[in-house]
């Protein structure tokens, strides 16, 4: 008979809900579908360099579906990172501690930095898949990455809640949310939670024109306003972007203005229903890869069907809100500002 195939699973930067879900649904589809064996990674690929494994049984994945965070932990550990002393050992330890731990695959669960470093262990020679999370969605070939609808259901909540104090002081309210290089937090937050201004780091925007619209705004009888920004907006160094538009606003406005920044708690908690079933559906799919050894993909969600690509197309590329996206083209249409003419 045909030797069990013995996989190792890993969880690395930053965390997000639906990492446990993604987790379980390797694992069990690994022992009770294909009878593999199936080891957990701790802390990222530091776990790989220091061979630190937790063995995982139906068991130990019982219970955590719902559960934030990682079981495994997680690490922002960069093995291909060029000015790092060890850049050229680092890889190499790692494919020997793979052999050495008798490894048929890992599969590795991350945002774009992730995607990157299990694109470069795949052209090393390891087998590799690929399980695309994060909050900003913005990882290149899938149309949604899980943890996204858990982060934007948590911004939105916010966002309505500042509604009724920003109505309560006849305020200007500016609410930051996570987003570095892509705005489709900011964007859906923005949109489903009303906001009358929504910036994004794709779009260039002029604060004349926003700060014009916001008195017309208030001219026009609306005694308070909403503004949506995502954090990697255009702003002075060392200044964070709720800081430097609220500032701003206030200057330009004349009205007093607010400054919410929502930070890690939109990365924290239970995952929504929606992820759950993306990181379990995620995580079934990647053993079916392996199963047929179909080795150096990513899974991929394109429309409602669950598929793959090779990891080598994804390495290194961002997937950013197109300028003339239909979502952006519906805020303008309802006369939301994107601080463009």
């Amino acid at each position: 008979m045909e030797k069990a195939k013995k996989i190792g699973i890993l969880t690395a930067g930053g965390d997000c809900p639906g990492l446990n879900a993604a987790l379980r649904g390797v694992g069990k589809t690994a022992i009770l579908k294909y009878g593999m064996e199936v080891v957990g990674i701790s802390s990222g690929f530091l776990g790989l360099l220091h061979n630190d494994y937790i063995p995982l049984d139906e068991a130990s994945l019982s219970g955590i579906l719902t559960l934030g965070g990682t079981i495994l932990g997680t690490s922002r550990e960069k093995p291909f990172k060029k000015n790092h002393q060890l850049a050229n050992e680092k890889p190499q330890l790692i494919k020997e501690n793979y052999q050495k731990a008798g490894f048929d695959c890992i599969v590795c669960i991350g945002g774009n930095g992730t995607m990157r470093t299990a694109s470069l262990l795949a052209a090393e020679g390891l087998n590799i898949i690929g399980i695309p999370k994060t909050i900003d969605n913005d990882v290149w070939g899938t149309d949604q990455t899980f943890g996204f609808d858990s982060a934007l259901y948590i911004a939105t909540e916010s966002i309505d809640r500042l509604h009724s104090t920003a109505n309560s002081h006849k305020r200007i309210m500016v609410i930051e949310v996570m987003g570095h290089h892509a705005g489709w937090l900011a964007l859906y937050a923005g949109m489903a939670g009303g906001g009358d201004v929504i910036l994004i780091p794709e779009l260039e925007y002029d604060i004349n024109i926003i700060n014009n619209y916001l008195k017309t705004r208030a001219k026009s009888g609306k005694p308070y306003s909403i503004v949506v920004i995502a954090e990697g907006i255009k702003k002075p160094k060392g200044m964070s972007a709720a800081t430097y538009i609220a500032e701003k606003i206030e200057e330009g406005v004349g009205i007093e203005t607010r400054k919410t920044i929502l930070g890690y708690i939109q990365r924290g908690g239970s995952p929504t229903p929606t992820d759950r079933l993306l990181a379990s559906s995620f995580g079934a799919y990647a053993v079916d890869l392996i199963a047929r050894e179909e080795y150096g993909n990513m899974v991929m969600k394109k429309g409602e069907n669950i598929s793959s690509l090779p990891l080598k197309k994804v390495g290194g590329k961002l997937r950013l809100v197109p300028e003339h996206h239909s979502l952006v083209e519906k805020a303008r249409g309802l006369g939301v500002c994107m601080g463009t003419p």
